[in-house]
């Protein structure tokens, strides 16, 4: 009878871990000395300090926003990344769904680099795993989502990477930057990513967005409907015409 209760745990046990779900967050922090965008204040634009960044430690940036105001996540402790690169990292659980949730801020002076991670992660490679309690979470390839947040570098720069063949299993990916659609579909195409979520024009690209598509995409929501999402959190915040905020954010190919 003992025997027959521990199977049944262990069965419960591993079919919980099963359901985990993660999701990989590439921040390249905003920089008015590194990267092709029209200045911000400095405090909001240097790349090498994360704490006041725009796409960071500012009111609306992942790790603010994701801290303070996206009720829905809690901050789980993390140990340092090794990549000099990444000058801070947060881990996040979602409090009903289990789903945990990886960003990391990259120096805003190596935005290719984070860029590049990102697309190979897009196409399964550069795995990343960080532990929870005794918990393995795959991250990076090993994500079930990736989405990157920042300037478009692809707009100053390109990328000439090997992609593996990726015809079975095809990641999820978010790109909130500027024209992102435009600008990353040639190598999401190459990388065998399926775009949950991408823009069509120029854009904030802060937390209420990712956020409000995470929501979705948690709740296996169609293109369609975390696009509305999307739309309807960039209405809320930039105070800007629905019409507008719904032909910025577009699904799939």
């Amino acid at each position: 009878m003992r025997f027959v209760l521990f199977a049944l745990l262990l069965i419960i046990g591993l079919s919980s871990k099963a359901q985990i779900r993660t999701a990989h967050v590439y921040v390249a922090l905003c920089d008015n000395e590194h990267q092709g965008i029209v200045p911000v204040p400095a405090t909001l634009g240097n790349g090498k300090d994360p704490v006041t960044n725009l796409y960071w430690g500012a009111a609306y940036g992942v790790k603010s926003y994701f801290r303070t105001r996206a009720q829905s996540w809690e901050i789980v402790d993390v140990p340092e990344s090794n990549d000099p690169f990444i000058l801070e990292r947060m881990l996040f659980r979602h409090k009903s769904d289990s789903v945990y949730l990886l960003a990391e801020a990259y120096d805003g002076e190596q935005i290719q680099d984070c860029i590049e991670d990102f697309l190979l992660a897009s196409n399964g490679q550069r795995p990343v795993v960080v532990e929870d309690h005794g918990l393995s979470l795959s991250f990076g390839g090993g994500a079930d989502v990736l989405a990157y947040v920042g300037h478009d570098g692809l707009m100053d720069f390109g990328v000439d990477l090997q992609y593996h063949s990726n015809e079975t299993e095809k990641k999820d990916v978010m790109i909130l930057a500027c024209c992102s659609m435009r600008y990353f579909a040639p190598e999401i195409q190459k990388a065998g990513a399926n775009p949950v979520l991408w823009t069509t024009h120029l854009m904030a690209p802060e937390a209420y967005a990712l956020e409000a598509a995470l929501d979705g995409w948690i709740k296996n929501e169609s293109g369609t409907l975390i696009e509305e999402r999307a739309a309807q959190a960039y209405h809320k915040y930039q105070n800007c015409a629905i019409n507008g905020a719904r032909n910025l954010f577009v699904s799939g190919f």
